[in-house]
């Protein structure tokens, strides 16, 4: 037996002191992490010994849900902010104040100070947003960070939930798809357990 083999059968011994019921919860629970996601907690219920489909389905739908919830807090908490600082500038705006002298006293609008410049990080992305589109950043994101971050990213730019639920369930769906059929290929075909 070759040292892979033998560290696959170890984790399947242990994972065979877990309850078969509660093992797709906890791949489900590893799928809700961010960086572990759907993918590798598929190949933690493959190498554990779940069947591939059901390793697949519970990482994806455990990485699904961590990324619902994080696209309805970074939605409420952009709502909130966009409000409070639309508010916070119709207070400005209307504050008067008395006109220069030899302007004959009446009233002007106080100015508004400069917009914030944005950071090196923020044009990158939002090239990359308008170069690639939701679709591109759902699907391309994960090879560089957590569907988790990507989606509170799309939420903060003003990406409506909607879109960004239906491409983040595609990308999640597509990778966890290719990493379970290839680990599942490998350790049938490669590693013969």
């Amino acid at each position: 037996m070759n040292p892979i083999q033998e560290m696959v059968v170890n984790f399947q011994e242990l994972a065979a002191q877990v309850p078969e019921i509660l093992r797709p919860f906890i791949v489900m629970l590893a799928g809700a992490v961010p960086f572990i996601e759907g993918e590798g907690a598929s190949v933690i219920g493959l190498v554990g010994g779940l069947n591939p489909i059901v390793a697949g389905i519970a990482a994806a739908a455990g990485n699904f849900l961590s990324v619902l919830l994080v696209v309805l807090f970074a939605s409420r908490t952009r709502t909130a902010v966009v409000k409070h600082n639309r508010g916070r500038a119709a207070a400005r705006n209307a504050a008067l104040v008395p006109g220069p002298a030899g302007y004959g006293g009446s009233p002007m609008l106080e100015e508004t100070p400069p917009a914030r410049r944005e950071s090196k990080g923020q044009q990158r992305f939002k090239k990359w947003l308008v170069r690639f589109g939701v679709p591109g950043a759902s699907i391309l994101g994960p090879l560089a960070i957590p569907t988790q971050f990507t989606s509170a990213i799309l939420i903060a730019s003003g990406t409506s939930r909607g879109w960004v639920l239906l491409w983040q369930a595609v990308a999640i769906i597509l990778w966890t798809t290719v990493i379970t059929v290839s680990v599942w290929a490998a350790l049938t075909y490669v590693v013969g357990v």
